[in-house]
């Protein structure tokens, strides 16, 4: 078969996912990026293994999740990261790619002006949202196939200080800085890929508790020039696409999916409502 055939032949496996298993952290429900992730790869072909926080997490999930194969993995105990690593690699698994879509932060007064953020609040966020990827990642560097890719899910900017977004936005550039030395340090014995999806403001439950996330989503949807907002799928069909074979050639980069926001700040009619309303006010 020459490769116009093989190129055109519906049935060959496109995006190189048969027989591949992949490693998702991050499934809360059925909202969540992780799990539309999952969900593309199995039905490409691949074998997900489903990696939660706790027990409770898992039996949460036990309808969605059925019959899937789920470890547990709390990424803020370092004894539970290499207790991962041990089970699959005495599984004998080998990981095609790796998933990290976890964030967290803690905002026990609500969100408080940035200068404000305790020591103990950022290093916990921290440990958790970024340097969680650092340490799985690690881990699992004995089990990754040489070619890996590993992906995890940041913001479309870390550069505008959205209040409502709390202490998040400099951990996620720290996310999104540590992808270059990932790439470079890994490159030493393999050609794993470290890559992000800089996703926009999405509808998960996870965004719906942060204080004042559904008027910024709202607003979203004014500025993107389509009139709505980017769907999750889009987050996750970006992460499978960097997932595959198909993207070899990109690492360390943070792909913006946005739905074209960052271009049209200045949309006039954004700007009239704004600007009568200082008028009237």
């Amino acid at each position: 078969m020459n490769a116009n055939q093989t190129d055109n032949d519906p049935s060959i496996d496109f995006m190189g996912f048969s027989e591949k298993t992949f490693l998702v952290m991050g499934v809360a429900n059925k909202k969540s990026v992780a799990y539309r992730i999952a969900k593309s790869i199995e039905h490409l072909g691949g074998k997900v293994i489903y990696s939660v926080r706790s027990e409770q997490r898992k039996e949460s999930l036990g309808k969605l999740l059925a019959d899937r194969d789920i470890v547990i993995c709390d990424v803020e105990q370092p004894e539970q990261i290499q207790t991962l690593a041990s089970t699959l690699t005495s599984r004998g698994v080998r990981l095609a790619g790796y998933v990290h879509s976890i964030a967290f932060a803690d905002y026990p007064e609500g969100i408080r002006p940035f200068h404000e953020t305790t020591r103990k609040q950022i290093l916990q966020a921290f440990d958790i949202s970024c340097f969680s990827l650092t340490q799985v990642s690690n881990a699992l560097r004995e089990i990754f196939e040489p070619n890996a890719s590993v992906v995890t899910i940041g913001i479309s900017t870390t550069r505008m200080a959205s209040e409502s977004y709390g202490f998040m936005a400099p951990i996620k550039a720290a996310l999104e800085s540590s992808l270059a030395f990932l790439t470079k340090s890994f490159s030493r014995f393999s050609e794993v890929r470290f890559n992000a999806v800089a996703a926009g403001l999405l509808k998960t439950s996870a965004s719906a508790g942060i204080p004042g996330y559904v008027d910024s989503y709202l607003f979203a949807e004014k500025v993107i020039p389509r009139k709505r907002a980017v769907e999750t799928d889009e987050v996750a069909n970006t992460a499978v696409f960097l997932l595959s074979p198909r993207s070899g050639g990109i690492t360390a980069q943070s792909i913006v999916v946005d739905a074209g926001m960052s271009i049209n700040y200045f949309d006039q009619s954004v700007i009239d409502a704004a600007t009568s309303a200082d008028l009237n006010g």
